[in-house]
């Protein structure tokens, strides 16, 4: 598979990289048959999080013995030293490795403090880690990331989606010798094809996306692709126009950095309904069940927690209501069919 430089880090990594966010819902057996699929497949790139429960033993269970042969990225959300060291030594132990070959501060409100960051540079000087990244989502704050010279990755959301703001956010880092790490690739599951993401994303050769993987379908997608690159030719964007149209305005990526609700409601899952039964089979989505977590909108106390924890600075509970109005229609009207 072809692989290129993560910047300064001088990793050489392959162009399509493993998000293992999802595989906290597959069993470990399941996982770590996955992870290693993934490897034998030609990916050496595996991206997790101390927050993604289990994911990081899952990759121990799944990638130790390869350990020498991949690179592996995890974060912290830690705001204070003591939490910082508590978060790697758990992940080193996890992932039964002793070093971490990207440790990332996990999408910090803020840029992390020169206290934070002597604990990266300590880490890094003791051999725990190797190179120290960011994850962000707020285009704003990530320039400042990638602008003060502490970084040698940055991970930020990148699709055929995304605008040509987001994508001078790439251009910049491969100026600072940054590479970056794209996520959600797949808009958050909107997207229901990698291609045209990987043809999009495909022109920075200092950018590796990291597909997340929860089922062997899904991965044998990509690996096939890898075989045989997609082109960002006329008809390739012709398809990325049809789905910007299709997506356009406000809608919820189902990142969940609103959760937990106080009342309940699923905010990544219902935010983001009205796409979801149009773009993926929708039969599950108009069950009984989730006809009733959609009803939980309903209990909105309109605290706005949800919106101010938004990335992306939606509307959040604005957002809610126009899906339950849009659901109660979509579900109704097909049923009948």
């Amino acid at each position: 598979m072809e692989k290129i430089i993560l910047g300064s880090t001088g990793i050489a990594a392959t162009r399509s990289g493993f998000g293992a966010l999802p595989i906290q819902r597959l069993s470990k057996e399941d996982a770590a048959a996955l992870l290693y699929k993934a490897y034998e497949g030609g990916i050496n790139f595996f991206d997790t999080a101390n927050a993604y429960t289990d994911s990081e033993e899952k990759i121990g269970m799944g990638l130790s013995s390869v350990r020498k042969n991949i690179f592996i990225a995890t974060k912290t959300g830690s705001c204070d030293p003591d939490t910082f060291w508590k978060h790697l030594e758990l992940s080193l132990t996890r992932m039964k490795t002793d070093y971490v070959d990207i440790y990332q501060f996990h999408n910090p409100a803020q840029m992390p403090s020169d206290e934070m960051l002597a604990c990266m540079e300590k880490a890094k000087a003791q051999g725990m880690i190797r190179h120290i990244g960011i994850t962000s989502h707020r285009k704003d704050l990530a320039e400042q990331e990638i602008l003060c010279g502490a970084f040698e990755t940055l991970q930020f959301p990148l699709s055929a989606l995304s605008s040509e703001e987001d994508l001078a956010l790439v251009t910049l880092a491969k100026e600072h010798n940054m590479g970056v790490i794209g996520m959600k690739g797949l808009a958050g599951g909107l997207l229901t094809s990698a291609a045209p993401s990987m043809a999009y994303l495909r022109r920075f050769d200092n950018l590796v996306p990291i597909w997340g993987f929860q089922r062997e379908s899904e991965l044998n997608e990509v690996l096939e692709l890898e075989k045989n690159p997609p082109i960002l030719d006329e008809a390739m964007m012709a398809r990325i126009e049809k789905d910007r149209k299709e997506l356009a305005g406000d809608f919820c990526r189902g990142c969940g950095y609103c959760m937990p609700c106080p009342m309940g409601i699923q905010i990544n899952n219902c935010a983001r309904m009205p796409q979801m039964v149009r773009r993926a089979p929708h039969s599950n989505w108009l069950s009984e069940e989730w006809a009733a977590e959609m009803e939980k909108i309903t209990s909105c106390i309109h605290c706005r927690a949800c919106a101010a924890h938004c990335p992306y600075g939606l509307d959040t509970p604005k957002l809610l209501e126009n899906a339950l109005i849009d659901y109660r229609k979509y579900r109704a009207e097909n049923l009948k069919k």
